[in-house]
């Protein structure tokens, strides 16, 4: 299957190329509301930041129009490995598709997300995710 972008990664695949790749990048493009509410990865133990910007505007939940100048205010280098985060793994696949279409060269998506799927009583964070897998977070 052809991607529009470099590729799925698992979150702990992420947290690896995150740890051993000095020009990788973590970019939460959850809401703010998530943020604030659910909490957040947390990259101090390696020495890096996390960088928030919204695909979409809470609450409106439109394109956010500035999601391209927003990166590239953060991430200089289009070769750069850009790794997006949300929720489950659906904004943060049309975030990469979308600023590979920009010429950006390294995009993946963290493809189970910050809280993963729902399991059988509809809950996130209990099956897959950043959360689940372990791998530090905080909350606000």
């Amino acid at each position: 299957m052809d991607l529009d972008y470099a590729g799925d990664l698992s979150p702990e695949k992420s947290w690896d190329i995150l740890k051993k790749e000095g020009d990788s990048y973590l970019v939460d493009c959850r809401t703010s509301a998530e943020w604030a509410f659910v909490g957040v990865p947390d990259l101090e133990s390696l020495k890096k930041k996390v960088i928030f910007i919204e695909w979409q505007i809470f609450p409106i939940m439109e394109k956010n129009s500035r999601f391209l100048q927003e990166i590239s205010e953060n991430i200089t280098d289009k070769n750069s490995k850009i790794i997006f985060l949300c929720r489950s793994g659906a904004r943060s696949r049309s975030a990469a598709e979308f600023l590979t279409s920009q010429g950006y060269s390294n995009c993946y998506n963290c493809s189970d997300g910050f809280e993963g799927s729902h399991n059988e009583i509809g809950h996130r964070g209990k099956i897959n995710g950043w959360k689940h897998s372990n791998l530090p977070w905080k909350q606000g």
